[in-house]
């Protein structure tokens, strides 16, 4: 249709007609906040239109002025500056085209090439599904990490809190379950939110180099950015995993970190000066993330059977998670997984602590002969670390005990990882049969990482499913060992 036409057919709908429009005006810019005089019919939400192309959301609505945050700035926003209403809501164009790509959080590329152009739009802010569209979580998700997969396995719809001291290898168990979700048909969303331009970086350097970037799309917000866009980056996260969940994928979206969007969100609302509650927090910040990891849920067969998890990360200050974030998102999440400084320290990696981690429904989707198997490696493990107290005090112990210990220490040298090697379900069910048949027990400790490459490798060869009847893995995993430990015992 040439301008002629499309003229011509504007021409024909219009209607002459008395229109009204409000027009506001900035009275105060700073810190990413705009101050906004003259605007009687906004609402909370509302996206402002600035006459110099800078744009803002509708944050706080007082009697006398609009607090907006700033989602773009041009250097000409100024107090004077004429605003308008758009009408419109915050939303984000969404398709699969986005995968592999790198965007901020309203969906505009940050890797330098084409726009994304796309006919569907998502919301960033939307309620939760409802009860009746929801399943119960019955699929795993596995995060190739063995610790997590055996004892604190994570189901497909969940959401599962990763929390410990910075440096403790939060983001390195979130990376290892990006990687692990090659070709297991499971679209990914990884949150950076106020993070240095050099973690950015390395995040997608690491992703594009094990193969996962193309299967993942990364949402960045970094710590230069506005405030409001490092505040929506979650939501805007979220919005891309609903769709995909509603389109009947399953998608994994990580926010790295929520720690950092509380003291964002925290500085907005003192900037807006609402109230501030403990530790200076506003009294809505518990709302804020519920409604935001509420949406992670496994939808039913009759809305599309899709699925998103949600791995949130959070920071503690010296190992305390009974402050006031931390306790928040425990009581929102469906489980944690804690890392414990003094294991880091001691060479356990990943320095998970079993003892605060849980996931109160990942046993659900565990597979049956998994978690048959785990079940009683775990009563092995817990019985070992109240048994390993007593040998700090030089006492002399019964041979059971002994023998309680001598296991629990080579466990303990099984469930060590490096990062950025997860490794497939089948492995795991190999290890735990060779471990509760006692293979391992005549294995020195030194060995014991040599014993599960010769395992690992094995498997590769043999083609051994999750669903062989135990009798087979039993003697398939004995057959493998047998030449290293006939090579020990010599």
């Amino acid at each position: 249709m040439g301008p002629l036409a499309l003229q011509a057919a504007w021409l024909a709908d219009y209607r002459p007609a008395l229109r009204l429009t409000e027009q506001g005006s900035v009275i105060a810019v700073g810190d990413g906040i705009a101050w906004v005089t003259g605007l009687p019919s906004a609402a909370i939400d509302d996206l402002l239109q600035f006459e110099d192309g800078s744009r803002a959301l509708v944050f706080d609505l007082t009697e006398e002025r609009i607090g907006a945050i700033l989602l773009h700035e041009t250097n000409a926003l100024t107090a004077g500056t004429r605003v308008q209403l758009t009408g419109q809501r915050l939303s984000m164009p969404v398709s699969n085209a986005l995968l592999g790509r790198v965007i901020d959080p309203l969906g505009m590329p940050l890797d330098g090439k084409e726009p994304i152009l796309s006919s569907t739009w998502q919301r960033l802010e939307a309620p939760s599904p409802p009860i009746v569209a929801r399943d119960f979580v019955h699929q795993p998700l596995y995060t190739g990490i063995k610790i997590i997969d055996a004892l604190i396995p994570i189901g497909k719809g969940q959401r599962q809190l990763l929390i410990g001291d910075d440096g403790l290898g939060r983001s390195s168990i979130a990376i290892d379950t990006v990687i692990n979700q090659r070709g297991k048909n499971v679209l990914c969303i990884y949150v950076l939110i106020g993070q240095k331009r050099s973690t950015v970086i390395n995040t997608i350097e690491t992703l594009r180099s094990h193969g996962a970037l193309e299967y993942t799309t990364i949402v960045a917000a970094e710590a230069s950015s506005l405030p409001g866009l490092q505040h929506l980056a979650p939501f805007s996260g979220c919005a891309l995993a609903e769709f995909w969940m509603r389109q009947g994928y399953d998608a994994l979206v990580i926010y790295d970190d929520l720690t950092s969007h509380a003291q964002n969100y925290r500085a907005l609302s003192l900037l807006l000066r609402r109230p501030p509650g403990r530790e200076a927090y506003p009294g809505d910040i518990f709302s804020v993330h519920a409604r935001l990891l509420e949406r992670a849920t496994c939808l039913n067969a009759t809305h599309g059977g899709g699925s998103m998890t949600a791995l949130p990360i959070i920071e503690t200050k010296q190992g305390e998670i009974a402050t006031y974030i931390p306790t928040n998102l425990i009581s929102i999440t469906d489980g944690q997984v804690y890392l414990d400084r003094a294991l880091f320290a001691g060479g356990f990696r990943p320095a998970i602590d079993i003892g605060r981690s849980v996931s109160r429904i990942g046993g659900q989707a565990q597979h049956p002969r998994i978690k048959e198997e785990a079940g009683h490696m775990k009563l092995d493990y817990l019985q070992f670390l109240e048994l390993e107290i007593f040998t700090r005090f030089g006492a002399r112990l019964e041979a059971s005990m002994e023998t309680a210990i001598a296991r629990g220490r080579r466990l303990r040298e099984i469930l060590k990882q490096e990062r950025l090697a997860p490794v497939p379900a089948e492995f795991q069910l190999a290890w735990l049969t060779a471990f509760n048949d006692r293979l391992f027990d005549a294995i020195p400790l030194e060995s014991i990482a040599a014993a599960l490459e010769v395992l690992g490798r094995q498997l590769r060869q043999s083609g051994l499913t999750l669903d062989a009847p135990r009798q087979q893995w039993s003697t398939a995993a004995a057959g493998w060992l047998q030449p290293l430990r006939q090579k020990v015992q010599a």
